[in-house]
């Protein structure tokens, strides 16, 4: 029951429920931003490079094998590097959408007025006492 209490408490700290929030809010954003790169930004760079659709970029090291009917009996072993470069090219479009989101939200913050020097606590009675007695006996021996 202990354990259980643990959990409970360390799960209701805000810093885990921020986090929580933010992996939900992350993957959605990460499915647009993938939806972007797939649908809006990809289909352009691959128009400038020849209509080369990158995840169809791959090297055959072993044909399918077909039977006489065309049914595939052995796939094809391939090295899908165009799926690589893709996933490549999203990470770097999708680290930088969060890159200038973070830093569009930190300027928006507003900054902190510098905050006046405090004035120092007033010293302890007793303290006040002996400062006063000592002025005294240093007005008195002159």
């Amino acid at each position: 029951m202990k354990l259980l209490d643990e959990f409970k408490q360390f799960a209701m700290k805000g810093n885990v429920i921020d986090m929580a929030v933010g992996i939900v809010i992350g993957g959605a954003f990460g499915k647009i931003v993938s939806s972007f790169v797939a649908d809006v930004i990809m289909p352009p760079i691959g128009l400038l490079v020849g209509g080369v659709n990158f995840t169809d970029l791959k090297v055959i090291l072993k044909q399918e094998v077909l039977d006489g009917a065309g049914a595939v009996l052995n796939p094809a072993v391939t090295i899908n590097y165009g799926s690589f470069i893709q996933v490549v090219l999203d990470f770097i479009i999708i680290a930088f959408a969060i890159f200038s989101m973070v830093k569009m939200l930190n300027n928006l913050k507003k900054k902190p007025a510098p905050a006046a020097p405090a004035t120092p606590p007033p010293p302890p009675a007793d303290i006040q006492l002996l400062a006063e007695i000592r002025d005294l006996l240093k007005k008195d021996g002159k």
